[in-house]
């Protein structure tokens, strides 16, 4: 299990969503003019950490068949086989939901 998480987080490039972050947290400093809340804070870094996810995971499916067919890529975790495409799904809609999420939860409904 620790293995495939690993695979995914490296399959999407997790740790360019680490060096993004700074950006999108300097978007929430800008639109609150000042130091936004603790709430704030944690929806921004769930949504940017979601979206990124979701973005890339769905990106590795779409160009699974270029992948396998270039020597370049053909090593990337979904042509070689690492990562199963209903693996690949299932991380593209959860991260997409945990997208999602702080939407439904910081706007108040009518």
């Amino acid at each position: 299990m620790r293995k495939k998480i690993q695979t995914l987080l490296e399959m999407i490039k997790f740790k360019h969503t680490v060096f993004a972050m700074p950006f999108a947290l300097m978007g929430a400093f800008l639109a609150g003019r000042g130091v936004p809340s603790l709430r704030v804070f944690f929806f921004v870094v769930l949504a940017m950490v979601g979206a990124r996810t979701c973005a890339m995971g769905f990106n590795r499916i779409a160009d699974r068949r270029f992948d396998a067919a270039n020597p370049r890529t053909a090593n990337r975790a979904i042509p070689a086989g690492e990562v199963s495409l209903t693996e690949s799904w299932a991380m593209v809609i959860v991260s997409g939901l945990l997208f999602l999420l702080p939407v439904t939860c910081s706007t108040p409904w009518p």
